[in-house]
């Protein structure tokens, strides 16, 4: 037993009433687990007991029921099949043997109350955790919890390991931090940023930079990087610019936990193994198998919002709503007792969306800030999402009244379900009419995820989910999963919603390639345009494009597709969104760090926050920053 483990278990045992009948006391990641035959003492008086031991102990606690007390799994099955209430839809029970955790798979689980589940806890000690059944058969939902459930010991092996790193004695004085650039700094795609401290080093997302034709990954090659020292992997949300090199650490030998939201799991999961799929199809080299993406899994930790954790002997971690898409995450980093609070933005999106609430602005302490900009231009100001919804039906008709096909190339996670909702609120306010609407199945995934964690949605779109009114499950969207796209293409006039959002690869090439020289269709861009992608080489004007036959053989066609740009659907913040969110922003931080921004976006953006016409009309002063990918800033 360590010295840490020793302290916390003397504090505990000074809180606790001589009845409580404690059996073990376990670490489970970075929570301590207090394994008890009376549950019921734990949660008497609203849980004031468990509040008490953890603010004398300063961590998180979770109760859980004595291994020999619990009872047999087909009489708490029994028990639970009559207290759970029809009308919540029990589909599936799971019994966790290793953690003494029943999981209990609903239909809505919103519809089900606390006191029930605190009734199931205290007559049969296994500790209910409830899941959410989607509506609609999600591979990715089922693949991971049976991953989980194949996998029990090797989890309950790392969760006690984590705890260990966690709750470790530090060896160094904390007095100093330092943020080292591996990734989109002065660039867009690749983020990566490296925080360290003398006693730790935690990495802030591990993404790729698509050019086309290959992959660039962060400066892992720094001297600054060591995969063996990491600590911790702290990942703001699903999309491969910021997760995409995460199973690559992996394969070099990182052990260690990722933290991110439980909707960010299982799309990262998804983009994962998609990213293998169109690697092995265009000939590119693999940079991981799927070994990798379950050692991803195995070692996660999902966080919800607000969820104050240890991740080091120094530094807590919260992740706050960033508003770019499902589960994406604003990381709140506390490090040393006070010495310095950090937040990292990912991708930011200060505005509420038809799928989400804005970023949140509220953090108790925030000295240094790093923030996207991806759209700093004083140019960058995009439409409101009801313009570019308009202008969206306005192209739209145009096709439709030429018998065309609206191509629509979308990142899958995020543009691809703000861009279906905008489709049928048209259809639904009857401004276009109800034309089929075609995604590749990817894209039908995701939607399911959205579907499980409907509670990270907006307001309106939760409710719906609630009351069986799914937007995702509309009669006009129609699932295409085979390889023949001219099936789709002959079905006239319709929309296709295809990845890549970027023309980087996926399926939206092939429908391109039929439609290219097809004058009655539309090809319009939602999303943001990598500079070297060829949806960028497009919208700057590139006409003659090639792609390959069935053979291998090169063929050229001349692009007579209407091209179209429709920025309103970004989930980035513009110009005036970055303003407003820095302006919102409470407390003030002292220094701005500017990242995830084309190198003339940054420069501009910088000038524009240092320039006395901004600090007079705000009334913020703060240092701002502009460091370039392999330079590092040095906090005191």
């Amino acid at each position: 037993m360590t010295s840490i483990a020793r302290e916390v278990r003397e504090a505990i045992f000074s809180n606790l009433p001589p009845n409580a009948e404690i059996t073990k006391i376990d670490f489970e990641g970075p929570k301590i687990a207090i394994y008890t035959r009376r549950p019921q003492i734990f949660l008497e008086n609203d849980g004031e007991l468990i509040k008490r031991i953890a603010k004398t102990i300063r961590k998180r606690v979770i109760v859980r029921g004595d291994e020999t007390s619990r009872l047999d799994e087909k009489t708490a099955s029994e028990i639970i099949n009559s207290l759970i209430p029809k009308e919540t839809g029990l589909k599936n029970i799971y019994f966790n043997e290793s953690i003494g955790e029943v999981e209990i798979e609903l239909l809505y689980p919103e519809r089900v109350e606390q006191a029930i589940l605190t009734r199931i806890f205290v007559e049969t000690l296994w500790y209910p955790r409830v899941l959410r059944r989607p509506p609609v058969v999600s591979r990715s939902v089922r693949e991971i919890r049976e991953i989980y459930h194949a996998e029990v010991e090797n989890r309950r092996r790392f969760l006690r390991d984590l705890g260990d790193r966690v709750y470790r004695k530090p060896i160094f004085k904390t007095d100093r931090v330092r943020i080292a650039a591996l990734g989109a700094f002065q660039e867009v795609g690749r983020s990566a940023i490296l925080v360290q401290t003398p006693e730790t080093n935690i990495l802030l997302d591990a993404g790729l930079k698509p050019t086309g034709n290959s992959d660039e990954l962060p400066m892992f090659d720094l001297p600054e990087f060591d995969v063996d020292s990491l600590d911790a992997v702290v990942v703001t949300h699903a999309h491969l610019d910021h997760i995409g090199a995460l199973p690559l650490l992996f394969k070099y030998g990182y052990k260690g936990p990722v933290y991110m939201t439980e909707p960010t799991l299982h799309l990262a999961k998804l983009l994962f193994e998609d990213y293998i799929k169109v690697s092995e199809k265009e000939g590119k080299p693999l940079l991981f198998s799927t070994r990798e993406i379950s050692s991803v899994i195995l070692h996660t930790y999902t966080l919800n919002y607000g969820e104050v954790t240890d991740i080091a002997p120094e530094v807590r971690l919260t992740l706050y709503r960033a508003g770019h898409i499902l589960g994406s995450a604003l990381v709140h980093l506390h490090i040393g007792e006070g010495l310095i609070n950090l937040v990292y933005t990912g991708d930011l999106k200060f505005a509420r969306t038809m799928l989400l609430d804005p970023a949140h602005t509220k953090f108790p302490r925030a000295e240094v800030l790093i923030v996207e900009s991806t759209y700093g231009s004083k140019n960058d100001i995009l439409p409101s999402e009801e313009e570019a919804r308009l202008e969206l039906a306005k192209i739209i008709l145009e096709t439709i009244e030429k018998k065309g096909i609206v191509l629509i190339p979308v990142l899958a996670v995020g543009r691809a379900q703000e861009v279906l909702l905008a489709i049928l609120d048209l259809i639904r306010n009857k401004i276009i009419p109800p034309v089929p609407i075609f995604i590749e199945g990817m894209i039908d995934e995701v939607s399911a995820v959205h579907m499980t964690f409907p509670e990270y949605l907006s307001l309106t779109v939760r409710n719906q989910v609630y009351n069986d009114q799914n937007p995702f499950t509309s009669e006009n969207i129609h699932v295409y999963r085979g390889e023949n796209k001219e099936e789709v293409t002959s079905t006239r006039p319709a929309i296709v919603l295809a990845t890549s959002g970027m023309l980087t690869g996926g399926p939206v090439l092939e429908y391109l390639k039929i439609l290219a020289d097809d004058p009655n269709s539309s090809l319009v861009f939602v999303s943001y345009q990598v500079e070297g992608t060829l949806g960028r080489k497009i919208l700057q004007g590139l006409r003659k494009l090639t792609f390959s036959n069935e053979g291998g053989k090169t063929i050229t066609k001349d692009l007579k597709m209407g091209v179209y740009r429709v920025e309103g659907f970004s989930g980035h913040s513009d110009r005036r969104q970055l303003e407003a969110f820095l302006r919102r922003m409470e407390p003030t931080p002292r220094t701005v760090i500017l990242n995830h921004g084309e190198k003339n976006k940054i420069e501009e953006f910088r000038s524009y926050l240092l320039s006395d016409w901004f600090r007079k009309k705000t009334r913020l002063s703060f240092n701002v920053l502009a460091p370039q990918n392999a330079e590092s800033v040095r906090i005191v």
